[in-house]
């Protein structure tokens, strides 16, 4: 790497970023935007989660977050006065940067979506984003029967996640969607369609509540920009083009974001598990 900045820690918590010691063209797409200094890596940009938070009603509620990454969407929660949050992250260094934006206002722990370790019904709320997308349908299935089982009666489940339109694209063109973004971002990203994450949801037991869309400009100037505000962006230039391999990447993200933009958008859903009648 060709910058004479440490692109590889956190700014925020001066903690090793994920995947640290890889070469750009290793890393999965989010982590290589985080080394770069984006902060807000989600499909629909900071909106949307405000959107995803402001729904999911966090105040009051014991909260658990799935995969909360940097912890920006941990601190909107945190803000939003929960009774208790607990983020639970596969990944010990993002455990570790999670758990410095959480502080002494929560608690981060490291396990596996599928299965927490949490006690049954000990959630209000639970909340996850651009997560289920980068599993298998089988795990998708696995971390939803999770999250019902966490959930109390009438909590809320949220997320944030990529998908296809319109919902009855044609499946070669599904099919090619996530190939493509498998490559670009290495990661096997399985986005569905709208209809696709409802049903899987209400498959699941949970009755779909609101569904929020954005269209998926992660990589755009504009969105950038609002995500990041002006400085942030700022400095994400200066390293990205300070940074051969790992422009070289984000530029083949980009023009694979900008080849689907009309079979790709991001979606926020708030779903509830039923009270007991």
């Amino acid at each position: 790497m060709s910058t004479d900045t440490d692109t590889t820690t956190n700014a925020d918590t001066n903690t090793p970023l994920p995947f640290a010691g890889r070469k750009a063209e290793d890393v999965p797409g989010h982590w290589l935007l985080a080394r770069l200094g984006k902060k807000v890596l989600r499909p629909g940009g900071r909106a949307l989660t405000e959107k995803l938070v402001a729904a999911a009603q966090p105040k009051g509620s014991d909260v658990v977050e799935l995969a909360p990454g940097l912890g920006l969407t941990a601190r909107l929660i945190l803000d939003s006065a929960p009774r208790s949050y607990t983020g639970v992250e596969a990944d010990e260094a993002a455990s570790a940067i999670a758990a410095g934006a959480v502080g002494e206002r929560g608690t981060v722990v490291v396990g596996d979506a599928k299965a927490t370790g949490l006690h049954d019904g000990c959630a209000d709320m639970v909340i996850n984003e651009a997560m289920l997308t980068m599993n298998t349908d089988r795990a998708k299935g696995q971390i939803i029967a999770e999250v019902v089982r966490i959930l109390r009666p009438g909590g809320r489940y949220a997320i944030h996640e990529l998908a296809l339109m319109p919902d009855d694209i044609a499946e070669e063109i599904a099919t090619e969607v996530r190939l493509s973004l498998a490559r670009s971002i290495k990661v096997n990203a399985r986005p569905l369609t709208i209809a696709e994450w409802r049903a899987l949801l209400e498959e699941a037991g949970l009755v779909v509540e609101t569904v929020e869309t954005a269209p998926m400009s992660l990589l755009k100037v504009r969105r950038v920009i609002a995500d990041e505000g002006i400085l942030g962006t700022l400095k994400i230039g200066v390293n990205y083009l300070r940074d051969a391999e790992a422009r070289k990447r984000v530029t083949g993200m980009w023009r694979t974001f900008q080849k689907h933009q009309k079979s790709i958008i991001a979606v926020a859903i708030v779903a509830h598990k039923p009270t007991l009648s």
